[in-house]
């Protein structure tokens, strides 16, 4: 069991060897939240959730029928169930899934990811070219990575931009979905 202060919002969790970071959150994830502004309206998703901690911060400020959080790994999902309710946050859409197959959820303002960058990049792959089709017109992707090369040209290719902000040598993208623009004929 282990006590997190993040923002002046104090919460517990229980966690495993089996998942990210299980001591503290990682400097990554706080790169990436300290450049996130969460809106009583978004509807956000935390892709790989390992644990809960970022669905479950994020729940702790909006609405937690706001929040969906998924991971492949049944022993994350495990701990984020009993980390919900430690927290208080029921209510809170959890599904156990690999990325987004068994998510039928649809119109994200924020999908927010700390992927996992030391292997390939067929899972990043997925989510950026999932979650673009998973956004609402003017939501965002945040991801955070080691690596900037690869991911700044995927989401390049598949958002038409991105923002990226170099906090703690890690690289954090912001990509939002904008409305096509058609060209006259």
């Amino acid at each position: 069991m282990i006590t997190i202060t993040y923002n002046h919002i104090k919460m517990k969790f229980e966690t495993s060897n089996d998942v990210f970071s299980p001591n503290d959150i990682d400097k990554g994830t706080k790169a990436m939240l300290s450049l996130v502004e969460l809106k009583n309206c978004d509807k956000i998703l935390d892709l790989g959730c390992g644990y809960g901690f970022v669905g479950i911060y994020c729940a702790k400020i909006i609405r937690p029928s706001n929040i969906w959080m998924t991971d492949i790994q049944n022993e994350a999902i495990n701990l984020t169930r009993k980390n919900i309710l430690l927290n208080h946050v029921e209510g809170v859409n959890l599904i156990k899934s690999d990325g987004f197959k068994t998510i039928d959820e649809k119109d994200f303002t924020l999908i927010l990811s700390n992927p996992p960058y030391h292997v390939n990049f067929s899972i990043p792959k997925h989510f950026i070219e999932k979650g673009f089709n998973r956004l609402a017109i003017g939501g965002k992707m945040m991801m955070v990575t080691k690596r900037k090369t690869w991911y700044k040209n995927k989401l390049i290719s598949i958002f038409g931009g991105v923002i990226i902000k170099e906090i703690d040598e890690y690289y954090v993208f912001i990509a939002e979905k904008r409305q096509q623009k058609y060209a006259k004929k």
